[in-house]
């Protein structure tokens, strides 16, 4: 972090809160930890690097405390899995009575077929279920059902499905908009050579050339795995016709909606469009913060598990069944999908708000339950600064954020205010130094990295 930016840019700002211990942590974990972090999203060059929090000591609500003391609104929240809001008193409490009654047993739990049968009566497209404690191991579960039950190799895919070999091997590829890999900066070190052409990417919205992948391996696609959505809704018919290809392939359809579920729905995007896959893979929101993955499908497909090896001790503890049966029953009972849209339509009024305060151009849009800031900037201005500015910002104002937001059932009235306040803020920062043509004199944090491309919004 360069000596010489120590100096506040506005009179009235806040000095940046100081992150003396959490900088101190990081450093012992790079000696200790390859990599610093197991989350390639927490590490300290995702954010603001040299003014956002890396550790956290507690959590509550909307809100925590880092390791020096600091608070700060959240969110980011654990990158979506919480929902809602850290330490919910109804899902710990439930977990806690469990522990007393057991964390695992030597048997089976029940709890394994109430939580089957609550993703069923859920999920569109559930009519058996398996589990995992991961997005990223539940990918590599319907990989392998998929496979298993049409004896075929190869995988389409859109969309970021995890770190599994069977995944990675997309990087002996290309990105088919970019021409480059399609996970920027990651290179594929371990990853098996031999599974090269396995699995290939499409573009999101481009239906055509998924239509021409699938004629070129016409009787060797498994599946197509994919985010039916991020930030922003499918266009319009795309994802029908994507439905209308791998049934006319005869290829199992896999939604991909670890990132995408349970927000906009508790059916997921399957449920806003009406578009029903073969298999759905969730995770992350549908335990508020516990350990909890599913891969749930119709049981043409999920029945081919039966004679697959696929099995591990901690998918089915009692801790992750309870923690997402209590989590899904609470949403439901706290009418959840329509408070998060009641917040995330109040957070883009906010953010927009605060846009036009400081004369910017851009807005705060996509989903409700996850919208997106972005500015529209002159030719040659670096974005990557711009969004580190941004970050930056927020932090010295308390918020802890990217330039995407998830919201939770503890988000409120408070927290949309102090948000609007601190982007307000920082829009004005940003205003002035775009206006003198000097980014660089108001950052003090490093850029923001980005960590790989993903291939849909």
């Amino acid at each position: 972090m360069p000596a010489d930016k120590t100096a506040s840019p506005t009179v009235s700002s806040p000095a940046f809160p100081s992150i003396d211990h959490s900088n101190a942590l990081y450093q012992r974990a790079g000696e200790l930890i390859p990599g610093w972090t197991q989350l390639i999203s927490r590490r300290a060059d995702q954010f603001a690097n040299g003014v956002s929090p890396i550790y956290a000591q507690r959590a509550k609500g909307a809100r925590f405390l880092d390791v020096d003391e600091n608070e700060y609104i959240d969110w980011v929240n654990a990158v979506g899995a919480i929902i809602l809001g850290h330490a919910d008193d109804v899902v710990d409490g439930a977990v806690k009575e469990q522990i007393d009654r057991g964390s695992i047993y030597t048997l089976n739990s029940p709890l394994e077929i109430e939580l089957a049968e609550e993703l069923i009566a859920t999920i569109p497209s559930a009519e058996m279920v398996r589990y995992t404690k991961g997005g990223g191991e539940a990918c590599a579960v319907a990989a392998r059902i998929a496979r298993g039950a049409t004896g075929r190799d190869i995988i389409l895919f859109c969309g970021y499905h995890g770190w599994h070999d069977w995944y990675q091997a997309a990087n002996f590829g290309v990105d088919p908009e970019s021409g480059e890999y399609p996970f920027a900066g990651i290179e594929p070190i371990g990853v098996p050579r031999a599974l090269a052409g396995t699995v290939i990417p499409f573009a999101y919205g481009d239906a055509a050339g998924l239509a021409q992948l699938l004629a070129e391996h016409r009787g060797q696609v498994a599946a197509v795995m994919m985010e039916p959505a991020r930030s922003e809704l499918p266009p319009q018919g795309y994802l029908e016709e994507v439905r209308r290809l791998t049934q006319a392939h005869d290829v199992v359809l896999i939604f991909d909606e670890v990132s995408c579920g349970w927000r906009p729905a508790l059916g997921g995007m399957q449920e806003v469009t009406g578009v029903i896959p073969d298999m759905t893979v969730v995770a992350k929101a549908m335990s508020n913060g516990y350990p909890m993955g599913a891969v749930v499908g119709k049981r043409a497909v999920m029945e081919a598990a039966r004679t697959m090896f696929i099995s591990s001790s901690y998918w089915s503890d009692n801790i992750g069944l309870i923690a997402a049966l209590t989590t899904i029953r609470e949403l439901k009972r706290r009418n959840g999908v329509a408070y998060l849209q009641q917040v995330g339509e109040a957070l883009r009024a906010a953010l927009n708000s605060a846009i036009a305060d400081a004369g910017l151009q851009g807005s705060c849009s996509g989903i409700a339950a996850n919208p997106y800031f972005s500015l529209t900037l002159p030719d040659g201005v670096d974005r990557r600064k711009v969004n580190t500015l941004f970050i930056q910002e927020m932090a010295r104002h308390g918020i802890h954020t990217l330039v995407s937001f998830k919201a939770t059932l503890a988000h409120g009235e408070e927290e949309i205010a102090r948000t609007q306040s601190a982007a307000t803020a920082a829009c004005h920062l940003i205003r002035r130094a775009l206006d003198e043509g000097d980014l660089d004199k108001y950052l003090v944090a490093d850029i923001k990295k980005e960590p790989f491309r993903r291939l849909v919004r």
